[in-house]
């Protein structure tokens, strides 16, 4: 099918799906959620083993688009608690995905455009790639992606990300465990092709099962954590801070918090 925000191709059994809003740097928009539901499921009914993910232009994603930041504070309760299970099903399903993933991120990959790139099951940057939560300073809260961060890079990295909302190079993001690999831009794409390569020389049905196992494993508390992560990230949305965090982003100047 033809998709506006993403690219989908297909390289003998290898699948790739390509984030195409350059000009907006990749920034993701509830179309772009929709496609990229519709695109892995086309790529799960296909004939490929593996999945690589990256992004079009000098960045992989920089989080949520500003025009879809503004329609949040119109929404009433129900709408951002349904706005916030779309996300949480989404990294869901990059994270359980039955086929390996690979994230070949190009360029800051930041929040939401952070969350897809470290579910991926490997995640090859480039050193000019930029990590990281920001969600803090804008009054907004990184709940869905901690149910997965904790368990990636353990508790007290995760505290230190999502608390400051710092934002951490490719080196330090492999430091940490978000990154799997870092190589030259040129490379990349390489990097990507030869990873993949290598996974199609494995037992098709050994892999699959071996991720499912994995997944198996943390579903029962991935799924009752996610239920409560998207609940709060719905609620923090009524809040004053969140409001004032959101325009104070969208209207590019310091935020006047009231802790309320």
């Amino acid at each position: 099918m033809p998709y506006q925000t993403i690219h989908l191709e297909f390289t003998g059994e290898i699948a790739m799906i390509t984030l195409s809003r350059p000009e907006k740097r990749n920034a993701i928009t509830p179309e772009m959620i929709a496609e990229l539901f519709s695109a892995f499921q086309e790529v799960e009914e296909s004939p490929a083993r593996v999945l690589i993910l990256t992004g079009a232009g000098k960045a992989f994603c920089s989080g949520m688009d500003l025009e879809a930041l503004k329609a949040l504070a119109e929404q009433s309760l129900a709408e951002q608690r349904e706005d916030a299970d779309r996300l949480a099903r989404l990294f869901l399903r990059v994270w359980s995905f039955p086929m390996p993933t690979i994230a070949a991120v190009n360029g800051p990959a930041i929040a939401g455009g952070c969350g897809l790139a470290t579910l991926c099951d490997f995640t090859i940057a480039v050193p000019e790639g930029k990590f990281g939560y920001p969600e803090v300073r804008i009054g907004f809260l990184p709940a869905v992606v901690s149910v997965f961060l904790v368990r990636q890079i353990g508790e007290k990295h995760a505290r230190d990300l999502l608390l400051t909302g710092r934002i951490v190079d490719a080196a330090e993001a492999h430091r940490l465990g978000l990154v799997s690999q870092v190589v030259p831009v040129k490379e990349l794409m390489i990097a990507a092709q030869i990873l993949a390569a290598s996974l199609l020389t494995c037992s098709p049905v050994s892999v699959q099962m071996t991720k499912k196992l994995l997944c198996d494993f943390a579903a029962p508390e991935i799924n009752r954590e996610i239920e409560l992560a998207a609940a709060q990230s719905a609620q923090i949305r009524t809040t004053e801070d969140f409001r004032e965090g959101l325009a104070s982003f969208l209207e590019k100047r310091a935020p006047h918090w009231t802790g309320q």
